[in-house]
């Protein structure tokens, strides 16, 4: 028997193990269960590298709960240790590589920035344990079976014991406040985290319950095969493997498989996302060699992706670096623009192979394409080509198909082409209607990045400029038949005196700036706008969080000079009765665009409803 000690430099390795390593205890089941598939992973290479044909191929891994003794075990029938294996994996380099752990990081305060793990899969069990116990027999006929035991410090037992079948057995004693590692459904679910799809069979079983073995893995799951093996079907199932609790199925999905310069390999659904951007509960899923290791891509995945679901799976993602460490590495680099790329030819091969269908799904999509679209350059030149604008006829159309449909009929005075839109089809009626009967087309922009998507359109195509319907009179946007310009039915006196009368009865309720307008004897008595540029900051500040100004402050409002109404209100003397014209008619402009509320809602509906008592 030795009785040694662990070759370490301080006595306060086990507590920095504990708490420093993992930010979750529930990992040392990961560990433990992966470092018992890759025993018997190294032994199925064995057996075809040195001819063990005498090897029985009935591999699998065990994981045991004992309530009674207050144990948990986890049993392969791996490859084995010798006892110089035991001593050179277990007593040296586990340690070297914690001591480098912590030399390293010493300084870091926040360690859940530390994906993965750091090499010392076997070291987390003391996080729940207080005491460790090994039995392993190597797959070499004459090896010694060999007894390992610590108790979270340094000191350890080693001796050889009775003969074992091949493999080795992990016995943690668990501590007192975690005994939850015994109980048979929350081990289960974690199981089911971590291991549901390692490449060897892993099984669950109770000793002193009535629960039967259970078998927990898919070890063949769909991203390890090659897409020429899958049918819809068969895409679809893995998704609902993946996502027990999702009802719905995703509209497409993309199938990843790289061996260089880098290996990955995964599935990718595009769920229904329509506008929705906030923070999916379904996750795409990071596995390393099929073990699980986290749902949090940050920095691997390009944030526009993170709305997706599915696998990915690669050796060569770095998992002992700080997440600030990864968009500085090459490989996550490479990797990240792989994905962008494959994402891009999958919606191109959809649009060039069935452009209908490819329109049928285009709602539930767009919003991840606009993302990705204003935060990967490479991604919008690829996208651009089949990014498809829809007009309030539902009609679909690319931008250079849009913009030679409406190249002669919609420009602005400065000559350039006008992409009329709209965001709100009931507020932006009125707007719309105009803009129809003039025979324009008008496109639907109404997700939440439409102000972004917009800006970058315009940067990247001078030649266009986007207006939203109601930022102004349709002919202000439009630079609509030049030869009829009309002429106002008042003097500039009139128009100035018509300018103070409206403004003084208005300024005591509201902030709005006023500008008088030649418009058409047909068109309303007021308009209410507020200019493209001033609305664009606003949403992009609400995009971003920021608090909003009052919005009285920015709107205009827009005085049509030959309306009769105007006439009116110059004539009349009675100035009682010039304030009731003027602000029925502001209430009637204001409801029209759902501005006019509290009190002034209230004060509107009541006058209206003592002229009906008078009639």
């Amino acid at each position: 028997m030795v009785n040694n000690k662990i070759s370490v430099t301080s006595d306060n390795i086990f507590p920095i193990i504990k708490k420093f390593l993992y930010s979750d205890q529930e990992v040392f089941l990961r560990e433990l269960v992966s470092n018992a598939v890759d025993a018997i992973v190294k032994l199925k290479t064995l057996i075809k590298l040195e001819n063990l044909y005498d090897i029985i191929n009935d591999f699998k891994v065990k994981v045991v709960i004992d309530k009674m003794n207050n144990t948990f075990h986890v049993i392969d029938n791996g490859i084995g240790m010798t006892e110089e294996e035991v001593d050179k994996y277990i007593n040296q380099i586990a340690f070297s590589g914690a001591e480098e752990f912590v030399k390293k990081y010493k300084k870091t305060t926040d360690f859940s920035n530390i994906i993965g793990h750091f090499g010392l899969g076997f070291y987390s069990s003391f996080m729940v344990a207080n005491k460790v116990t090994i039995l392993t027999q190597s797959y070499k006929k004459n090896a010694s079976s060999i007894f390992w035991s610590c108790e979270g410090n340094p000191n350890f037992i080693m001796e050889k014991t009775e003969k074992r079948d091949r493999g080795t057995e992990i016995i943690l004693f668990l501590n007192e406040e975690d005994k939850k590692f015994l109980e048979h459904d929350y081990v289960l679910k974690l199981l089911h985290k971590y291991c549901k799809f390692m490449p060897i069979t892993i099984s669950l079983s109770s000793i002193d319950e009535k629960e039967k073995e259970i078998v927990i893995n898919n070890v063949n799951p769909a991203w390890k095969k090659s897409p020429l093996q899958l049918n819809d079907k068969n895409y679809l199932d893995f998704y609902h493997e993946l996502y027990t609790n999702q009802l719905e199925d995703p509209l497409f999905w993309v199938h990843l498989n790289i061996d260089h310069p880098f290996h990955l390999t995964g599935i990718l659904y595009f769920p229904k996302i329509e506008k929705r951007i906030d923070i999916q509960k379904d996750k795409i899923h990071l596995y390393q060699n099929q073990v699980y290791i986290t749902d949090n891509l940050e920095g691997i995945v390009p944030d526009f992706l993170s709305l997706l679901r599915g696998v990915i799976d690669s050796p060569d993602i770095p998992l002992n670096v700080s997440r600030s460490h990864l968009q500085s590495d090459a490989s996550v680099k490479n990797i990240s623009k792989y994905i962008t790329r494959k994402v891009a030819d999958k919606l191109e091969t959809m649009f060039l192979n069935n452009r209908t269908d490819f329109q049928k799904k285009w709602k539930d999509i767009k919003i991840i394409v606009e993302y990705g679209m204003i935060s990967s350059q490479n991604f919008f030149d690829k996208v651009i080509k089949f990014f498809v604008f829809y007009t309030i006829n539902k009609n679909y159309f690319t931008l250079e198909e849009f913009r030679e449909k409406i190249k002669n009929t919609q420009k602005n005075k400065k000559g350039k082409i006008v992409f009329l839109y709209y965001s709100d089809a009931d507020k932006q009626y009125s707007s719309i209607k105009e803009a129809q009967d003039r025979c324009y087309e008008v496109l639907i922009f109404d997700s939440p990045l439409s102000v972004h998507l917009i800006h970058k359109l315009e940067l990247s195509y001078q030649d266009i400029c986007f207006v939203r319907v109601d930022s102004d009179h349709i002919d202000k946007l439009i630079d609509y038949k030049k030869e009829e310009k009309l002429n106002s039915e008042l003097s500039e006196k009139e128009k100035q005196d018509l300018k103070n009368i409206i403004l003084n009865h208005i300024m005591d309720n509201y902030q709005f700036s006023i500008q008088l307008e030649d418009l058409s004897i047909k068109d309303n008595p007021f308009l209410i706008i507020i200019p493209e540029f001033i609305r664009r900051i606003e949403e992009m500040n609400s995009t971003l969080g920021q608090e909003k100004v009052k919005k009285d402050k920015h709107y205009q409002l827009i005085v049509n000079t030959n309306h009769s109404l105007m006439k009116k209100i110059l004539k009349e003397i009675s100035e009682e009765k010039r304030k009731k014209i003027i602000q029925e008619a502001l209430d009637l402009t204001l409801l029209s665009k759902d501005l006019l509320h509290g009190k002034n809602l209230a004060n509107f509906i009541s006058t209206k409803l003592k002229d009906l008592n008078q009639k």
